[in-house]
């Protein structure tokens, strides 16, 4: 399962990766950027300067760390209004946020408020019909993606361990978790285009049988992806 898991993740990041293309004058804003890490790939695939990366980071510890990487980030809750200015980003990236959102469409509207005309969205989660959460429900347990419905540990569900891969507490579990379908509709609502969407992992396939399998039915994928823009 680990194992699994570990290809599922590998294969979202590189999708993500190959979404984007290089904009040497863009403004990044990551949304949930943690300690920057990823953050940094993203910014290298974009060819941008550090100086043009923002971040939002719920942690201060991991927003400080970000910040030692060059990048200006802000401490704050993505539940709330975001710290920047409207129209400030060219493209926004949050990779596994939006199911920790309490309010999706204020996380929609804030969004779309700081993406300037014509900038992109690139969000990735998990995916509620993913086999695997189907699998659970028809066994009678909690879907994998929503066994961290308590801060004080993993709950219904016999294999929670594997599904856990965020710290405990409120601020941190899993509020909601959309499907293939409803992640699209919900762009589509707040006034998106959809450039493109994407899935990948698929359970309990081996990695090169996987990624056929999530490119022919993203539906039922571990991680789904979408680039969404603000039209001009």
């Amino acid at each position: 399962m680990d194992r699994l898991w570990r290809d599922a993740e590998a294969a979202y990041r590189a999708e993500i990766l190959a979404s984007l293309q290089a904009m040497p004058s863009a403004r990044l804003l990551d949304v949930g950027c943690e300690d920057g890490a990823w953050t940094d790939a993203v910014r290298t695939r974009l060819g941008i300067a550090p100086q043009q990366v923002s971040g939002l980071e719920i942690e201060p510890r991991l927003a400080e760390r970000a910040r030692g990487r060059g990048f200006d980030v802000k401490s704050g809750d993505a539940d709330g209004r975001w710290p920047f200015d409207d129209a400030a980003f060219d493209v926004v990236h949050a990779n596994q946020v939006i199911e920790h959102m309490r309010r999706l469409d204020h996380f929609l509207l804030e969004l779309r408020r700081v993406l300037a005309p014509g900038g992109i969205a690139v969000v990735c989660t998990e995916n509620l019909a993913s086999w695997h959460n189907v699998g659970a429900l028809v066994l009678g347990f909690q879907p994998f993606s929503l066994t961290n419905i308590s801060g004080l540990r993993s709950i219904g569900n016999p294999f929670a361990a594997h599904a856990d891969h965020v710290q405990a507490g409120e601020s941190f579990q899993h509020t909601y978790v959309l499907a293939f379908s409803a992640l699209k509709d919900l762009f589509g609502a707040h006034g998106f285009a959809i450039d493109h969407a994407w899935g990948s992992g698929y359970h309990p396939l081996p990695r090169a049988l996987a990624r056929v399998a999530a490119r022919l039915d993203a539906r039922h994928a571990h991680f789904i992806g979408i680039v969404a823009s603000v039209p001009r």
